[in-house]
């Protein structure tokens, strides 16, 4: 998944996956070192490898991390494009290319809203 064609569901399942302390704690990790095995996070997290791992996880599926196994070791790290959007003035962008969005956008330029005085 890349910015270029990321739709509503993706940017929705974007934010879901930093709703939670632990993934965000998994990528404040990967943004300090360019990858880290399962193990090493463990570790320093502290956290079981399967609640770990089922984290991982929901962070690839949601375009964040990708990973890639060493031997019997599985490692992550950062898909950084896909970071960016996190930036608000990139989230802006990417949200104005939903056609929900559009639409959105549509209605509020013709005015005549329930509650406006104008």
């Amino acid at each position: 998944m890349t910015l270029d064609n990321m739709k509503l569901d993706n940017i929705t399942q974007l934010f879901k996956a930093l709703s939670d302390p632990i993934r965000l704690r998994i990528l404040n990790l990967l943004i300090t070192k360019d990858s880290f095995c399962v193990c090493e996070i463990v570790d320093i997290l502290g956290i079981g490898q399967s609640t770990i791992s089922r984290h991982l996880a929901y962070l690839k599926n949601s375009g964040l991390v990708e990973s890639w196994r060493e031997g019997v070791w599985m490692h992550y790290s950062l898909i950084k494009e896909n970071m960016t959007i996190i930036e608000m003035e990139n989230l802006k962008l990417q949200l104005e290319q939903c056609d929900s969005i559009i639409e959105d956008n549509k209605r509020l330029k013709k005015g005549n809203l329930a509650c406006s005085n104008e």
